[in-house]
């Protein structure tokens, strides 16, 4: 076994234990907790806390896991990769969470079907994560960390916590409240879950013809280059002939679908996760074309792309030449 193979296979383990604290102590409080009632001791007062505050114990768990165990185990590997192929996965995790939790209230159909969309939306997104990283597990971590390690340099062994962790908890558990509403409310099925579920499915739909599109433009590129050949400067062509970033058009539809659940049964509060990514992914947008225009061989082509092409909603193409006379 060579040294690649012996990391990758280290890599896979650790990804496949770090969650166990999390799922051994909620199927422990799931075995032990009878009754809020029960006799006082300190086990039963911590199970007591656990089934009157399933929120906090959401959080509770993801800042222990994730923030600290993650967080220790990217500094003794110097590379915070894990948390990638755990965006993925932790919306799963919370979403049987929130529908197994002794005060789970919800009608079985809805919470069904928001499982289900869950669940195939991180198929999606896990595959697609994977496929990129060509089937490795911790090759290599997100390229903005990396730049942001070199930013911060000696003090980036603690301002990772709260850069790459922290801020993880507060996105995911804020986009996941939707999830957390779905199992806290029993109203019947209605139109709007239906409008949910379109809006849902068309975002996954999306993103998967984006993501592929992009991994076979990519692909093609690669075998250019292995020839000697020239490589296509831009993707312009399916779903990014329409907009510059179909894929993260795609991603937004979803958690907004999610929203539109959430706000059938009264709680449309819940959008300002939804909101947030959304501003997020704007900024991550102008870091990714920020990018491409440092890159000199593609820069005049990409420059060309932005003035003809929408950023994110597909549209039709402007003219260029138009678009040369308004700024005239």
């Amino acid at each position: 076994m060579n040294i690649a193979s012996g990391c990758n296979l280290r890599n896979a383990v650790i990804a496949f234990l770090v969650p166990l604290p999390s799922i051994f102590f909620y199927l422990s409080f799931l075995k032990h907790y009878d009754s809020p009632n029960s006799p006082s001791s300190s086990w039963s007062t911590l199970w007591s806390w656990c089934y009157h505050h399933p929120l906090l114990l959401a959080n509770a768990l993801f800042f222990l896991n994730v923030n600290v165990l993650f967080w220790v185990i990217g500094l003794i590997q110097s590379s915070h990769w894990l948390i990638d192929p755990y965006w993925t996965v932790i919306p799963v995790m919370l979403v049987h969470y929130y529908a197994t939790h002794p005060l789970a209230l919800c009608d079985w159909w809805r919470s069904r079907i928001v499982i289900l969309l869950t669940w195939v939306w991180s198929v999606r997104l896990t595959h697609n994560y994977f496929r990129r990283e060509k089937w490795q597990w911790g090759a290599r971590e997100d390229w903005r960390f990396s730049e942001m390690s070199q930013q911060y340099g000696r003090q980036w062994w603690w301002v990772s916590f709260f850069a790459v962790y922290v801020s993880q908890q507060m996105f995911l558990v804020a986009l996941s409240l939707p999830l957390y509403v779905v199992h806290t409310v029993n109203q019947p099925l209605n139109m709007w879950d239906l409008v949910a579920t379109v809006v849902c499915l068309s975002g996954i739909v999306i993103a998967y013809f984006a993501d592929t599109q992009l991994y076979e433009f990519m692909s093609r590129n690669n075998k250019l280059k292995g020839l000697g050949k020239p490589t296509v400067l831009v993707l312009d062509s399916g779903l990014w002939y329409y907009c510059r970033h179909p894929n993260y058009f795609g991603e937004t539809l979803w958690w907004w679908g999610l929203v539109v659940f959430a706000w059938s049964l009264g709680f449309g509060w819940t959008f300002i996760g939804a909101l947030v990514n959304t501003l997020c992914l704007a900024y991550v947008t102008r870091l990714v074309e920020d990018r491409m225009l440092k890159q000199e061989s593609r820069a005049e082509a990409f420059r060309g792309y932005q003035k003809t092409t929408s950023v994110w909603v597909p549209w039709f193409k402007s003219s260029a030449s138009g678009v040369k006379n308004k700024n005239a």
